[in-house]
């Protein structure tokens, strides 16, 4: 039986929804969710991942004239940054994506 989260669905479904919003839905449940160390694991690594990410888009789109290209060449393949991690913590797995995958894992279970 899935562990229950506060919302009272299991703790997959969760998880994969830190996701989909960027860092806005990571926050949202990172600060929610105060017992269920999987579901913050991937709500910390999805602010790790798309807080810097969603700002390194925006600073590049002030460039001018080149600046909405490569915005949008670098912002586009950020689907699979959105569409990846939330399947894999749909299967429940602790997925680290390199570098802040360790961080967010060290924050959630403290090791």
């Amino acid at each position: 039986m899935p562990y229950k989260t506060f919302l009272g669905l299991p703790e997959n479904v969760v998880a994969a929804l830190c996701y989909p919003v960027g860092w806005l839905s990571g926050l949202f449940f990172l600060l929610l969710e105060r017992k269920n160390k999987f579901v913050r694991f991937h709500a910390m690594q999805s602010i790790l991942l798309f807080l810097p990410y969603v700002l390194f888009i925006f600073l590049v789109a002030w460039i001018p004239t080149i600046g909405w290209a490569i915005a949008d060449g670098v912002g586009m393949p950020g689907m699979l940054l959105i569409v990846i991690p939330m399947y894999m913590a749909f299967r429940g797995s602790k997925f680290k994506i390199p570098i802040i995958g360790k961080i967010a894992y060290n924050f959630a279970y403290g090791e």
